[in-house]
Formats: structure tokens, C-alpha cells, sequence
């Protein structure tokens, strides 16, 4: 069953609240055993909200859980997933956690990530290694990798995550789950700032389903108070999306990223096979590619990154009263707070307009073809050993394959664009892997079109019935 599911049980009384909670922790531990998936497992927080009653709403009564990164749950710990941060305890709710408590669901945990979402693997010295239920040897992605595998494994049917420049769709694509990263503007960050990464990142979900994806959506986005711009209010409620079948789309195949990167073997076959799927169910697909300056890019991202992480260690050191010192970091996130304590601000404005550039010329490209969307593998190649991309790992040899592994996505936070990972592929079984390993598929649109790509989405969901595959841990 998927949320809304859950829910309907709930409203007809055939399930209690308390159940389903009892339910998710059971589950909840019993994925913690085997994959590391939760920074937090605190069901007495869960317990009193239901205590209280007041549940109303189209998730009233149905278990939730956020990732330990940029939201707070009142009363529960949110670290970051960094040392710097061990014993922080929120002391009120993230406004995306108010507009969640208002659809009714009920908080049990929180979801591992690496430091400050700052890599495309989910591992912290904090936490340990997070590990991809379809084979324990291997990444679940990141930075939302807590919450794919906890999707992925059974615990719940769909989680809070974020994307900075990837992260929800990376570790939907690593772990076989649908993930969708709203346009710029479309969702709360607050209370305390209205953006995150001057921009580059934003909140969603990651789900079994793409209804509750679309529900969510439109339970939590638009303005907050404070809010300098917004995405455009959607023309009908995005759950509606799914109840009829797109218009035949022109879809721009987009093989090599801005950075030169192609993909391997496995993610050409998903590529190919989606294009296929696509063909077969009226879309035409051709492929092309914008031309955007990859290296450019690259720098813009890194600086404007480092600056904020910068900000975020000396925010730490004066709520504490104490500085945050190298050793409470990651060797990657120490060099990269170097790095942004020294950044020039020119180059900050240099890598605005960069990103500036790659929207405009995103959009000539999709006028100039007569583009819908474009359609991309998520991740390059399938899902990297552990300890490959972990912060802690050599630099150069972290950062070579860094580059390589999901090239495609950054872009997309830089231009503020929507885009999702659809899991609609998975290679042939491996050692360690039996059932395969999932290779997503990324599509994305013009700024404002999560519409169009949800309705796009429940197409391809109805023709590829994912969400009956079932990993080797699974605990549902």
C-alpha cells in the first residue's frame, strides 16, 4: 500500500493510528539492522502527537520520517548528519514540518545522510555507512540515501528528502523509488531562511508511487512567509496530473552531460529501453542535447556550495558559544569550508549568472527542437561500491568519481528546474545482487511544468508496474 492507502485504512477505521505507527517502528528496526538507514528512531515523539489528537488531513494518521538535514521536528535531534552538530535537539518545526503535521502524518524518525548533504553517497563518520537494499555491499546515493533505502526496504511507502544537486534523485535512482525535484521557488525552507544554497536546493519527497509524490506536492508547496519569489501556482491540483495520459511529447534524448560524461553499458540499455517505452506509448524521441559549459558549471556549484557550508560551520560555532574545529568535520567538508571562507565575491556573482546562462540556453534548446522535456540516465553507471564517494575518502579519486556518476543532475538545481528520476530500469543480476541493481531515468522540464512531468510519470508507472519489485532486504 502506498500513503493514501494507508490513510483510507485509517479513515474507515480497519487500522489504527497506533497500529500502523507500531508497525513502522517494528520495520523501521528491523531495516536498521541490516541496511543503517535512520540517524534516529524516537517513537515517543511519534507517541505524544498522537496523544494529543487533532489528526485530520488526506495522510491523517499515517507514519512519517525526515531526513536529519535542514528540517527540525520539534523536540527530536537533527544533526546534519556532522559531529559539529552531535546532541543538537530542534527546538521548533521546519514550515515544511508544519504544512506536513497539517496533512496529518505522524513523525517517528529521521534518515541518514552524509555531512550536510555534501555527497552523492550516503556516509558520515556520525552514522556509518548506509546501505542499498538491493545489494548491502553498495551506495544507496545520496544526500537522501536514509530515506530511498527506508522506501526502498518497506519500512513506509514515501519520506521526506531534499536535493541540492541531486539528492533526491540520485538515491531514488540508486535504490529503485520515484523521486521529483521541484522547481525553485515551489517549496517552504523555512522558517528561519527561504532558500537553501542561494537556490541550488530544495525539499520533496521520495515514494513507491508517484501519487503520493503528486500528493505531496500539493499539500506542502507554495509561498512562506518571507518568500522573495515563487514558483508559478499550478493550473490544477498535481495529483489530478495523473488521471489522464499526457499529450504525445517530443523528448529531447540527452545521452552525454556537460561535463563530457556518457553513460556506461547498464544505464545505455535503461536509456534505450525508456526510449523505447516511450515510442510505444505515442512520444516521440529524439535525440539531442543542449550545449551548457560543464566546467563552468562545475566551479559555480563548487563555490557557491563551499560559501554556504562555510556559513552553516560559523552559524554552528556561534549558536554553541565555541568554534567548530576541523576534526568535528569531514576531510572533504574541512577543505571545502576552507574554500568558501575565501571565495571572492565576484566569483559568487560569476556563478549566479553562470547558472543564469544555462537556463536561458536550456530553454532556446527546447524551443528550437519544439522539446517537451529532455531524457537522461539519473546515475551513469549502477550504484558504486561503499566508501567510493564518501567524504572521507581520497579527494582526488572521490572527486574523478563523483564526476562520472550522475553528471546530469546538478544542472537542473543550478537552472531551478524540475526534474525526476523514474525507476525504470535495472541491470542484470550481479554478485551481491540477484534481483539486479536499479538504474533510474531522468526527465526534466521547463521551470513551473512538475505537471507535466507527473502526468508523464503515472504513464510510464501504469505501463512499468515498479513498484511491485521487491529488493533482498526487504522488511515490509
Amino acid at each position: 500500500m502506498d500513503g493514501l492507502d494507508l490513510a483510507e485504512l485509517v479513515r474507515l477505521r480497519q487500522v489504527s493510528p497506533e497500529e500502523l505507527l507500531q508497525a513502522a517502528v517494528a520495520r523501521a528496526e528491523a531495516a536498521q539492522k541490516q541496511i543503517n538507514c535512520f540517524a534516529a528512531i524516537w517513537p515517543e515523539i511519534a507517541g505524544a502527537q498522537l496523544a494529543a489528537g487533532g489528526l485530520e488531513g488526506p495522510y491523517a494518521g499515517v507514519p512519517f520520517v525526515v531526513k536529519d538535514l535542514g528540517v527540525e521536528v520539534k523536540g527530536a535531534p537533527m544533526t546534519g548528519g556532522s559531529r559539529a552538530y552531535r546532541g543538537n535537539v530542534a527546538s521548533r518545526d521546519s514550515t515544511l514540518v508544519e504544512r506536513f503535521r497539517k496533512a496529518g502524518l505522524v513523525f517517528f524518525a529521521s534518515t541518514t545522510t552524509p555531512e550536510f548533504g555534501l555527497t552523492l553517497t550516503t556516509e558520515s563518520t556520525l552514522y556509518g555507512q548506509t546501505r542499498n537494499p538491493w545489494d548491502v555491499t553498495r551506495t544507496t546515493g545520496g544526500s537522501s540515501g536514509g530515506a530511498a533505502a527506508a522506501v526502498a526496504a518497506g519500512v513506509l511507502p514515501v519520506a521526506h528528502a531534499s536535493d541540492g544537486g541531486g539528492s533526491i534523485r540520485i538515491p531514488a535512482a540508486c535504490c529503485g523509488v520515484f523521486g521529483l525535484k521541484p522547481s525553485r521557488g515551489r517549496m517552504p525552507m523555512g522558517p528561519a531562511k527561504t532558500e537553501g544554497w542561494n537556490g541550488l536546493s530544495t525539499v520533496g519527497v521520495v515514494s513507491r508511487t508517484v501519487r503520493d509524490t503528486a500528493a505531496m506536492l500539493d499539500l506542502t508547496q507554495g509561498p512562506e512567509t518571507g518568500s522573495r519569489y515563487a514558483a508559478p501556482a499550478p493550473v490544477r491540483p498535481f495529483l489530478s496530473e495523473l488521471e489522464r495520459d499526457p499529450k504525445p511529447l517530443r523528448v529531447a534524448l540527452w545521452r552525454t552531460a556537460p561535463n563530457g560524461t556518457k553513460p556506461d553499458a547498464d544505464a545505455e540499455a535503461g536509456l534505450m529501453a525508456t526510449a523505447k517505452l516511450l515510442e510505444a506509448l505515442g512520444h516521440t524521441v529524439v535525440e539531442a542535447g543542449p550545449m551548457l559549459d560543464g566546467e563552468a558549471l562545475g566551479k559555480a556549484a563548487l563555490f557557491t556550495i563551499s560559501a554556504n557550508i562555510a556559513a552553516t560551520v560559523d552559524e554552528r560555532s556561534a549558536a554553541r558559544g565555541a568554534p567548530v574545529t576541523d576534526d568535528e568535520l569531514e576531510p572533504v567538508t574541512a577543505s571545502m569550508v576552507r574554500l568558501g571562507r575565501t571565495v571572492p565575491m565576484v566569483e559568487l556573482a560569476k556563478a549566479n549568472n553562470t547558472f543564469i546562462t544555462a537556463a536561458i540556453q536550456y530553454e532556446h534548446f527546447l524551443d528550437a527542437g519544439g522539446f517537451h522535456m529532455t531524457l537522461s540516465p539519473t546515475i551513469h553507471r549502477a550504484p558504486d561500491p561503499l566508501g567510493t564517494m564518501a567524504l572521507t575518502s581520497d579527494p582526488q579519486t572521490m572527486g574523478a568519481a563523483i564526476a562520472g556518476f550522475a553528471p546530469h543532475c546538478a544542472v537542473f538545481n543550478q537552472m531551478g528546474f524540475p526534474a525526476m528520476s523514474v525507476p525504470l530500469h535495472w541491470t542484470a543480476p550481479k554478485p551481491g545482487a540477484p534481483a539486479g541493481l536499479p538504474i533510474g531515468m531522468m526527465f526534466g522540464a521547463r521551470f513551473g511544468q512538475e505537471g507535466l512531468l507527473l502526468a508523464l510519470a503515472g504513464q510510464l508507472e501504469r505501463a512499468a508496474l515498479w513498484a511491485q519489485r521487491r529488493p533482498p532486504v526487504w522488511v515490509g
